[in-house]
């Protein structure tokens, strides 16, 4: 099967032959752009009728051709959730997002019930299923979604990182239930997946794709990781790229692999460095450029997001909030450039209270790009629309629209049509359209969603220069990994409150959720270990000291 989008610019899938039996638990893995989205829009039968463009070959769907099934009957065999939460939610709140596809088939009020309550019991939904669609956090709605899905109980799910947008927490629960669905009530499964360290464990088999093909399909899941780095693909893990970095022929992918080896191989011995919160530098506060001052607020049904937030945002300094789905982190954003105003306290901007600077002001001096890149995008080229927001502005460009394709390395798509883009491609579009402006703060909405590691890297080190050129930056996220490596502050919220401010190396060192692969490896040995580089100093320490294993 071979599949090329409207004015594409090659084939998205190229040749694809590929066989997933009854009852498999499949992980789809591979960079961004490498295909497996119009992979699993493929399997769903949706390529031709929302998407055009050219389809090649056949595919086969419950041993019938995929051409030859009625819309229902897909529907009813095959679920599907997206990246994208919002695009696919239709209904006003999540009780009703759920009845709709069940109404849909026609079920009786009490079976619809029943499917409700057991869906929202086993997803966590109760506490949010009535409440409006449009004012749940980016990971409620994903939830809501998959309940919606779950709920029509169909023989096939696919899965295009259904757990991008949970916390830690939430994404082990929502994965270990589909394991569980897959396991005790045969449903098949395919899951594309960045973070393949998350759920590998669940696979049975695992398929690598690059430039639209499958360049690897085995059910030897443990081999994945060094095959990877061998053949250079973006989706390696850090703890893998840590063992592979000092010379270990062994390349574990989850933290349990990587302590047994510490452990068989006595690569480290505790004590042989000190720890890193002595030698890395300590993130100081600087004089806030932003502050929030007992800062409440509460959406118009009633529900209380905020409540009592007191925060400062220095001059040149990156700061990441985390937190539980629904717990605020958004909303806070949001009050950080004036899209929401307080329903108690204030936010002061370079000493001035927002709400006395007109929104327009407040777009030129704070940048935002929030959980939905493809908002933004709506020109028909890539250098239209850079060009727009300084238009909106009315600001000259003076060479900034070129400056920005340069430094983001989208000169090459600036004739494109950015809706044909890969996510990361989008993702850097859209970041261009808010940093043409040259704004003194930036906010960044998950801006790691959907992106390779590679990519990641990419960010990470762009953000870097823009703090070390005195730029603010804030972001959301629940990428610890991402987190751990570029933020120098971490902001927890927990239910609209700020339960810990700090220094990276203190928080994420010392939690049990939120921390990264490379903080949990070494827990027992030595505290205040959070990044990579960190991470293979001290391995190597221990590795140099004990010989060449």
């Amino acid at each position: 099967m071979s599949f090329t989008y409207p004015e594409g610019r090659g084939k998205t899938l190229d040749r694809i032959d590929l066989t997933v039996p009854r009852g498999q638990f499949v992980l789809l893995v591979g960079g961004s752009g490498s295909g497996k989205t119009t992979l699993i829009r493929a399997m769903a039968g949706l390529l031709e009728d929302f998407y055009g463009g050219v389809y090649e070959g056949s595919l086969r769907v419950v041993g019938r051709e995929l051409r030859d099934l009625d819309r229902r009957t897909l529907v009813q065999k095959v679920g599907v959730v997206f990246q994208d939460p919002e695009s696919q939610l239709v209904m006003t709140t999540g009780e009703e997002e759920m009845a709709f596809g069940l109404e849909n088939l026609g079920l009786s009020n009490s079976l619809m019930q029943r499917r409700i309550m057991e869906v929202s019991s086993a997803l966590s939904l109760s506490d949010f299923r009535t409440r409006y669609v449009h004012e749940l956090s980016g990971g409620q709605k994903q939830k809501v979604v998959l309940g919606s899905v779950l709920a029509l109980q169909p023989d096939i799910l696919l899965l295009d990182e259904p757990t991008s947008q949970l916390d830690p927490v939430a994404a082990e629960e929502i994965l270990t239930l589909i394991r569980r669905l897959n396991e005790e009530n045969g449903i098949t499964v395919v899951l594309a997946e960045q973070k393949m360290e998350r759920c590998i464990h669940f696979a049975d088999r695992i398929i690598a794709m690059a430039s639209g093909r499958i360049v690897r399909d085995s059910e030897d899941v443990a081999g994945i990781a060094e095959w990877s780095l061998k053949n250079h693909l973006p989706m390696v893990p850090p703890l893998s790229r840590l063992f592979a970095g000092i010379g270990c022929e062994a390349v574990p992918v989850t933290v349990k692999e990587g302590r047994r080896i510490l452990k068989e191989e006595g690569l480290f011995q505790s004590g042989s460095e000190g720890p890193a919160s002595s030698t890395c530098p300590v993130f100081q506060e600087t004089e806030p450029f932003v502050e929030l001052e007992n800062l409440w607020f509460a959406y118009p049904d009633g529900h209380e997001v905020l409540r009592g937030i007191n925060l400062g945002f220095g001059h040149g300094s990156f700061t990441v909030v985390m937190g539980e789905n629904g717990g605020g982190k958004t909303t806070l954003l949001k009050h950080l450039n004036g899209l929401l105003r307080p329903g108690r306290g204030r936010v002061m901007m370079a000493g001035r209270d927002v709400r006395e600077v007109p929104v327009e002001k407040l777009s030129a001096r704070v940048g935002y790009l929030s959980q939905e890149p493809g908002d933004y995008l709506f020109m028909p080229t890539v250098r239209e629309e850079v060009g727009f927001t300084l238009e909106h502005l009315g600001l000259k460009d003076e060479g900034r629209v070129e400056a920005i394709l340069q430094r983001l390395a989208i000169k090459p798509l600036e004739k494109e049509y950015s809706r044909d883009l890969s996510a990361g491609e989008r993702q850097r579009v859209a970041l261009a359209s808010v940093l043409v402006s040259e704004p003194d703060m930036l906010l960044l909405d998950e801006p790691t969603r959907g992106l390779d590691y590679r990519l990641k890297e990419e960010l990470g080190s762009l953000l870097k220069d823009l703090v070390a050129g005195g730029m603010t930056v804030v972001v959301v996220s629940h990428d610890v990994e991402f987190a751990a490596e570029y933020a120098q502050r971490i902001v927890l919220l927990y239910e609209g409150r700020v339960i810990e401010s700090g220094d990276k190396h203190e928080i994420l060192s010392d939690s049990t959720f939120y921390s990264p692969q490379i903080s949990k490896l070494f827990k027992n040995y030595e505290t205040g270990i959070v990044t990579l580089s960190q991470g293979m100093k001290l391995l190597k320490n221990g590795f140099m000291e004990e010989g060449d294993k």
